[in-house]
């Protein structure tokens, strides 16, 4: 049973529809302009302000890059938790997430760590 304490307590770092950059206008926006950019060999993330009190968040994760549905579900899993935990930080950015090399041979599961760190590198540029 879920008390409803707790359902208040997460509420701050619910992931809901108004943090998602929805629209090919919206994605284009990010990708024609990106005022920060961070990567690595696997993930590329593009960050550009916005004009909203809230962070919003695109993931482009290719069945080319990650053949099994599974790895493509795993990423894009861990992208929306980090994502969903630094969103107080991430406030005013619309950010994209795009896998730009194949998939590491365990899938998604080291994503964490790297989606980690480059988010702190994002968060070092911006400061």
């Amino acid at each position: 049973m879920v008390h409803r304490s707790a359902l208040s307590d997460s509420a701050p770092f619910s992931f809901t529809r108004d943090q998602r950059l929805l629209g090919g206008d919206q994605f284009r926006a990010v990708f024609d302009a990106p005022d920060y950019r961070v990567s690595d060999r696997h993930i590329l993330i593009l960050a550009r302000h916005n004009d909203q009190p809230q962070a919003r968040l695109g993931l482009v994760i290719g069945r080319r890059r990650a053949r099994r549905a599974v790895d493509r579900g795993a990423i894009k899993r861990r992208a929306r938790e980090q994502f969903r935990l630094r969103q107080h930080e991430l406030a005013g950015l619309d950010l994209i997430v795009l896998l730009r090399a194949p998939c590491p041979p365990d899938g998604g599961r080291s994503a964490t760590p790297l989606l980690a760190s480059l988010l702190d590198k994002l968060l070092a540029k911006r400061q």
